[in-house]
């Protein structure tokens, strides 16, 4: 299974896929090119790149491959990408002020991943910092942190019993979410205003909150009932998304208030983008 992030260099968003066979990241080669030459249109300061130089051309052709990556309408699409060692010749071509600094950057985000393979604490501590420096609350914060190991958990389930696509994980998870939410992950971010930001990460505390039950119900009802493999684990993410939606319009009858709103926490036009995390 690969795990698909996107992060900033210098304000600039580059997509970046772990590839856990190889214990590499692969970042997105058109994003890379943006970020160091500020081009209007990476795509095709790229293809006359190869074309004046044939050998790196020919190295791109050998070495990089296509990997699914999100574009920003949301759809995941086969997209050049390269490793670090792929990217450091590439990089070799580029004039650009940036390419040192770029390395540098590059090599500390390999490198804090495999600190966080060794220890997985410091992806928590690391995430718990991210959120603080974007004015998350203390509140809000446990509830995501909780709510991401409900979903793990879930995840494990659906791994261990016969699960095995990454769009049936994808399917899975639409499945809950409209069940408990009466809206797709789609349509909820559209409500939100997202593109290629994660939901969870701009959900309420409620709506983490009913995220968290509709997961949690749905790996325990799983669970009773021995579910293995899509369709059974289908018709248990159904029941735990229900779950999860009695107590929400019970909520809303009770409080006069809807839990599904379009708040976000997307920064302002003047202030600093934020880092995206598309953690599950």
């Amino acid at each position: 299974m690969t795990e698909l992030e996107i992060i900033l260099f210098e304000g600039k968003k580059i997509r970046k896929n772990w590839n856990n066979k190889e214990s590499k990241w692969y970042f997105s080669v058109v994003d890379v090119v943006a970020a160091l030459t500020d081009s209007p249109n990476p795509t095709d300061y790229l293809k006359k790149l190869r074309k004046r130089d044939a050998e790196l051309a020919g190295y791109i052709g050998t070495n990089c491959p296509q990997v699914k990556m999100e574009t920003e309408t949301g759809k995941k699409r086969n997209t050049l990408a390269g490793n670090p060692e792929h990217l450091f010749r590439i990089i070799q071509s580029i004039p650009s002020k940036k390419a040192e600094p770029f390395k540098l950057w590059l090599a500390k985000v390999g490198y804090e991943r495999i600190e966080e393979i060794q220890d997985p604490e410091k992806s928590l501590n690391r995430a718990r910092e991210n959120w603080q420096r974007f004015g998350r609350s203390e509140k809000w914060i446990q509830q995501r942190m909780m709510g991401q190991e409900t979903r793990n958990k879930l995840t494990d389930y659906w791994k261990d019993h016969e699960v095995t696509k990454q769009d049936e994980y994808a399917i899975l998870t639409n499945v809950i979410h409209h069940e408990w939410s009466g809206l797709t992950v789609k349509k909820h971010k559209n409500l939100k205003g997202l593109k290629t930001q994660n939901l969870r990460d701009h959900m309420s505390e409620a709506e983490l909150i009913f995220t968290a039950l509709a997961e949690l119900s749905t790996r325990q009802i799983a669970e009773t009932e021995e579910a293995v493999g899509f369709e059974p684990n289908k018709q248990a993410s159904k029941k735990g998304g229900r779950i999860a939606k009695s107590a929400r319009l019970e909520l809303e009858k009770k409080t006069g208030k809807k839990v599904i709103t379009p708040g976000n926490f997307l920064p302002k036009s003047d202030e600093k983008p934020e880092l995206d995390d598309p953690k599950k």
